[in-house]
């Protein structure tokens, strides 16, 4: 089970909530945080921390008590719950954690226009073929924007980050819904899901959210293994909730269809 939790920063706007809330995390943290050059930058890294607060609190755990080691390819680690895997991310006004037992990775992403320059450089003939299909410019625009996500979700699990050229890997979006990621990197198969934000916020822009990680042992059966690449499997319906209603209920019924019913990661709110 991966579970993701969402923070919006605006809250830290006030200098003296934000010195408050800055005294509450850990060392690790405030020391990054003072490294930052802007105050929105700061905001962030500190949202990120109480989303990762929310997450260990599910454990009954405390980010300031946690001590922080860097893995192989510089991913943060807790020194003491080596098993519990996390992944931050933020943009705009919000910061998201995805935490579970498997290795993750997460990204949240604001809907912009005129980024298009981004897909001609980086993605896939195919991923832009996609995007084209598309009729609208702002449904040009978000289409970029769900597959960016994924593609930063999927380097951030695998642990390559921009180490792993965004060519390297295709993802493959279906008229049926389903889409996946075709790759080669290694032999392991993962899960993918994505959401957009809930109205809670009354947002006028949108945002994209998409979270990826491992297939559990038991489950790698059901990977679409193709000569020398491996799909990444996942449901593609997206998910939009009012506050008050775990997005896992809604998750939970469309896996059961697919038998991955342990896969239904709950989008949480994480509120003042």
């Amino acid at each position: 089970m991966v579970r993701t939790y969402v923070i919006n920063i605006r809250r830290f706007e006030k200098e003296e909530i934000f010195r408050a809330a800055l005294l509450s995390v850990s060392p690790y943290r405030q020391e990054k945080i003072a490294l930052l050059k802007t105050e929105r930058e700061k905001r962030r890294s500190l949202g990120a921390a109480f989303a990762l607060n929310a997450a260990l609190a599910y454990h009954g755990l405390c980010e300031r008590d946690m001590e922080y080691v860097l893995g192989e390819q510089g991913k943060p680690m807790l020194r003491a719950y080596p098993g519990l895997h996390f992944s931050l991310s933020h943009a705009g006004d919000y910061a998201i954690c995805s935490m579970g037992e498997l290795e993750n990775g997460c990204d949240v992403e604001r809907v912009r226009p005129d980024k298009m320059r981004v897909a001609e450089r980086f993605f896939a003939e195919e991923e832009k073929a996609w995007i084209y299909q598309a009729g609208e410019t702002e449904e040009r625009d978000r289409r970029l924007f769900r597959l960016w996500t994924m593609k930063e979700s999927f380097l951030k699990v695998t642990g390559r980050g921009m180490a792993l050229p965004l060519r390297d890997f295709t993802v493959l979006i279906g008229e049926n819904g389903i889409h996946g990621v075709r790759h080669s990197i290694n032999s392991k198969c993962y899960y993918m899901k994505e959401y957009s934000l809930p109205d809670l916020f009354r947002e006028t822009a949108e945002y994209r959210i998409s979270v990826c990680h491992e297939a559990s042992e038991q489950r790698m059966d059901i990977c679409h293994e193709i000569p020398e690449q491996r799909i990444i499997c996942h449901e593609a319906s997206e998910q939009r909730t009012d506050f008050g209603h775990s997005v896992s209920e809604y998750d939970a019924a469309g896996y059961r269809n697919h038998n991955i019913p342990e896969f239904a990661p709950e989008l949480e709110i994480v509120l003042p």
